[in-house]
């Protein structure tokens, strides 16, 4: 992308009814610069889009031929799994200058493709960016400060709110189900695990849970270290990594999921050393539809038009 900053870009949101497409058009309603164009929802054509309030908007249904004849400016695709592909390569063929920030799965194993966790990633002036999954975030954000010390596989115990399954009905979304009630699921190669073994260069064992809140994620890691290390030396460690970050918070307590729904970025803390000092175990908290979507999307997307990555994003 040109590094001349434009007085408005135009933005599309394809996939637009979810949760997380709900949680970018509100982040883009106190953006300065991004103006949403479209907003992509079939089972919602018609209807105005509520929480944008900077000129008055409805939802439409368009194809992705339609959506690359558009030529936005940047695009969201907040789809299922599976299902960018049709719209990828119709904006590769009439807008190839577009930025496209992809939230599934995709193109996140792609080298076309530029993943990007703003924290641990400096992807600038990119127009193909692949969003870190909402679990992978918790795990790697766990993980960055450590990786020159760790030895061996990594163990994740991750547990979600039901939002993660999305709007469509199945058994992990489903009220009745998760009343009282915890659900592993997928309980090995899981798609996050592949991710973060790829993305950090190291091994990775991830068991995922759902849960019957609402929104958040509690991700607690097994560590093994080469080296002994003592637990201020541990906590020190990850407050010099995250800094000059203000999206992540390092604390000494255990954190909580109620201490980050809503919020925008993620706390790590917990930290608990065994009487070897080699084995590390501490916990991360995201809120799975911001930190670990959203809220990301737009830290990628202001990057990518070289904007403070911070750019609408409230986080005091």
């Amino acid at each position: 992308m040109s590094t001349v900053k434009k007085t408005s870009i135009s933005v599309a949101i394809v996939g637009a009814r979810g949760y997380v497409g709900d949680e970018l058009i509100k982040l883009l309603n106190q953006h300065p610069v991004f103006e949403l164009e479209l907003a992509v929802s079939r089972s919602k054509q018609g209807q105005l889009i509520d929480g944008y309030s900077k000129k008055e908007l409805y939802y439409q249904d368009a194809t992705p031929e339609q959506v690359g004849e558009g030529e936005y400016d940047l695009i969201f695709l907040a789809l299922p799994n599976g299902l960018a592909q049709p719209y990828v390569n119709e904006i590769d063929k009439t807008s190839s200058l577009s930025v496209i920030v992809d939230l599934s799965a995709d193109y996140r194993f792609d080298k076309n493709w530029h993943y990007s966790l703003p924290e641990l990633n400096q992807v600038t002036a990119q127009t193909r960016i692949s969003n870190p999954g909402c679990y992978a975030t918790a795990m790697q954000l766990s993980l960055a400060p450590l990786t020159p010390v760790l030895d061996g596989a990594v163990h994740c115990f991750g547990v979600s709110g039901y939002s993660g399954a999305g709007t469509n009905p199945s058994d992990k979304n489903n009220p009745v189900l998760l009343d009282n009630n915890l659900i592993p699921y997928q309980l090995s190669e899981h798609l996050h695990e592949k991710e973060v073994s790829l993305h950090l260069s190291t091994e990775v064992k991830f068991t995922p849970h759902v849960a019957s809140f609402f929104r958040g994620i509690s991700m607690t890691t097994h560590i093994s270290l080469q080296q002994t290390m003592s637990l201020n030396l541990v906590i020190d460690l990850f407050q010099k990594f995250y800094q000059k970050h203000p999206l992540i918070e390092v604390r000494e307590t255990i954190p909580l999921v109620k201490d980050i729904q809503g919020k925008v970025g993620a706390i790590i803390g917990g930290f608990k050393l065994d009487r070897s000092g080699k084995h590390l175990v501490l916990c991360c908290v995201i809120d799975n539809l911001l930190k670990g979507a959203a809220v990301q999307a737009l830290q990628n997307a202001n990057r990518a038009f070289n904007l403070n990555s911070l750019e609408a994003i409230n986080y005091d």
